[in-house]
């Protein structure tokens, strides 16, 4: 009996942490390349379980390509100096990423050169 009570927590247990386990998957972000994104901020998510930023970036045609960016979690980025005042729409940014293996125009936070000229970064993965 009380092994058959000790395995089904251990199965409860497993299925409880496989959806985290995939969330946090790295395999759709190239972390061999870093890609450096001069852009202009559309809007920066303070949300859980990641924040994000979303960015225009100028093309070589004169366009307009908006980028997505995968950050930390708004607990992790507080802990490294983060507020979720620091980066506002209209800032124009400098941001380093790990591009999507896709090749769509999204990937992981690396770090960010604010208006200032202060620096952040250190990608979070919780």
């Amino acid at each position: 009996m009380r092994t058959s009570i000790a395995a089904c927590v251990a199965i409860t247990m497993l299925l409880a942490i496989a959806p985290l386990r995939a969330h946090h998957a790295p395999v759709m972000f190239d972390r061999t390349i870093k890609v450096e994104l001069v852009g202009t901020v559309v809007e920066f998510a303070w949300t859980n379980p990641h924040a994000s930023i979303q960015l225009d970036v100028a093309t070589a045609s004169g366009g307009k390509d908006r980028w997505g960016v995968e950050m930390g979690s708004p607990n992790s980025m507080v802990r490294n100096g983060w507020k979720s005042t620091i980066i506002k729409a209209g800032d124009t940014v400098s941001v380093t990423i790990n591009p999507l293996r896709s090749g769509e125009h999204g990937g992981a936070f690396v770090s960010i050169k604010l208006p200032d000229g202060r620096v952040l970064g250190g990608r979070q993965t919780d």
